[in-house]
């Protein structure tokens, strides 16, 4: 499994690292009991600190989806209902597929479509604070 970060996105890289393992598992890539590369391992691939990946692991564990044995490495420890969240992220994929396409179609660039999702959520989030 190789994993993609972008340092120049503004995202932190343990949140982006987090974010990819947990679609890796959510689109079963990734398994119940499958060995994730060691801490050093996965840093030294990914050319970032030993820290960064340390913290994602850590915080994967305690989101209960990586189990961390000492001596013996990370495993996956995948929630039950995982197949399930694979098919909702799957509809999903092609809801926004099916609008990206549509508003690129309409003559929007694609950074003023990553700016009306960006504001869309934003707001979403704003509103669910207010309700």
């Amino acid at each position: 499994m190789v994993f993609h970060l972008n340092p120049a996105s503004g995202h932190p890289l343990y949140l982006q690292l987090m974010e990819q393992v947990r679609y890796a598992v959510e689109t079963g890539v990734l398994q119940d009991g499958d060995l994730m590369p060691s801490i050093r391992a996965l840093a030294e691939e990914l050319v970032i600190s030993h820290n960064t990946v340390a913290r994602a692991y850590m915080e994967l564990q305690h989101e209960g989806l990586l189990e961390l044995r000492h001596g013996s490495g990370a495993y996956i420890s995948a929630r039950r209902g995982g197949k399930e969240r694979a098919t909702k992220l799957l509809n999903a994929q092609a809801t926004v597929k099916n609008v990206v396409e549509s508003l690129l179609e309409d003559g929007f660039s694609r950074d003023e479509i990553r700016r009306l999702f960006e504001a869309q959520l934003i707001q979403t989030a704003t509103a669910g604070r207010t309700a």
